[in-house]
C-alpha cells in the first residue's frame, strides 16, 4: 500500500477555483487530478502500474492512438495558453 504525503502549492486563486470546478465536473478531487497529471508528466521516468491509476483513468487508458513522435507536453502547453491566455 502506498502512503500519501501532503503537498502545499502556491497557485493563483482564480486558477485554483477554475481547477476545482473542472475536477468536480470530471468526478475527481483536485488532489486526484493533480496526482494523475504528475503521473502523466513523469510516465517516462517511472513505469506506472495499472493499479496506481484511478479507476476512471484505467478505463480510458489506451483508447486514443497517437503517432510515436507526438509531444504531449507541447500540446498541453498550447491548449492551456489558448484557454487561459497565460
Amino acid at each position: 500500500m502506498k502512503m500519501n504525503t501532503k503537498l502545499t502549492l502556491t497557485i493563483e486563486k482564480e486558477i485554483i477555483e477554475i481547477a476545482k470546478k473542472y475536477a468536480k465536473e470530471k468526478g475527481q478531487s483536485l488532489s486526484e487530478m493533480v496526482e494523475n497529471y504528475f503521473k502523466f508528466l513523469t510516465a517516462d521516468r517511472t513505469k506506472i502500474k495499472e493499479k496506481q491509476l484511478s479507476p476512471k483513468v484505467r478505463k480510458l487508458r489506451g483508447i486514443i492512438k497517437a503517432e510515436d513522435n507526438v509531444d504531449f507536453n507541447q500540446i498541453l502547453t498550447e491548449e492551456l495558453l489558448k484557454k487561459y491566455g497565460i
